[in-house]
């Protein structure tokens, strides 16, 4: 067990799936927890619950990632509740399947908002209270650095953009001593890509482990990359998408 017992953790978009999970795997292990929801209230407070049953101090911020202002809210929120931020992980996204000629440039500008915009703003507001030892770390996608299949451009685009995000925000805060890494999940069994869904044989083809991956092992490489045991990793790409990539 990684020891993160002192630490102060705010995880975006953590009513279910991956985020949830990673909001339990950093409670495990030591670590106070606040996190962000829209629309998911009872998922949020199951998750509150359990984290609550660990013994962990933890706070749902009702939030639309979309927006500025909430962004702002949310950080302000987390540090009031917890007394501080050590840890940012940034794991609000929305998908989109579709052609690039058939994409509503409404739609296209929330995907924006919410996978890009609101990783920038989060750490913004969140570096301020960051001290020395302090970790950013954003969930990206095996598909923003390899796109197998057609119908998925603006959405992989959206999730590559957060490469150069990590590792020039790794050059700003390196002599702080704060480390920015990112984590590419490949496909992950969760409500939005069920592991016995559409496609899902096809996935699990591109994988060299042949199976899709569950939300706890993406949780566990954050909970890494936000431990001790990673000082010396910043500015990284770790993907964990039983090899689709390789």
């Amino acid at each position: 067990m990684i020891d993160l017992s002192g630490k102060r953790a705010l995880v975006t978009g953590a009513s279910r799936g991956i985020g949830a999970a990673i909001a339990l795997a950093l409670a495990e292990n030591g670590a106070d927890v606040a996190f962000t929801y829209q629309h998911s209230t009872e998922k949020a407070q199951k998750v509150a619950d359990s984290i609550r049953s660990k013994g962990r101090r933890v706070i749902a911020i009702e939030a639309d990632s979309a927006h500025p202002g909430a962004i702002m809210r949310s950080v302000r929120e987390a540090v009031s509740a917890l007394g501080g931020l050590d840890i940012l992980v940034n794991s609000a996204a929305i998908g989109h399947n579709g052609m690039i000629t058939d994409i509503d440039v409404t739609e296209f500008q929330t995907l924006m908002d919410v996978n890009v915009r609101a990783p920038v703003l989060f750490a913004k507001a969140a570096i301020p209270h960051l001290a020395e030892g302090g970790r950013i770390i954003s969930i990206g996608s095996g598909l923003g650095e390899r796109v197998p299949f057609a119908g998925v451009t603006a959405y992989a685009m959206s999730k590559a953009a957060l490469t150069s995000f990590t590792r020039g925000l790794s050059r700003e805060l390196g002599p702080k001593g704060i480390t920015v890494n990112l984590v590419q999940p490949g496909s992950t069994n969760t409500d939005a890509n069920p592991a016995d869904g559409p496609g899902a044989e096809f996935q699990r083809n591109l994988s060299s482990l042949g199976r899709f991956g569950e939300p706890h092992e993406v949780a566990n490489a954050v909970v890494f990359l936000a431990s001790p045991a990673a000082s010396i990793i910043t500015g990284a790409v770790l993907t964990a998408d039983g090899g689709a990539i390789a």
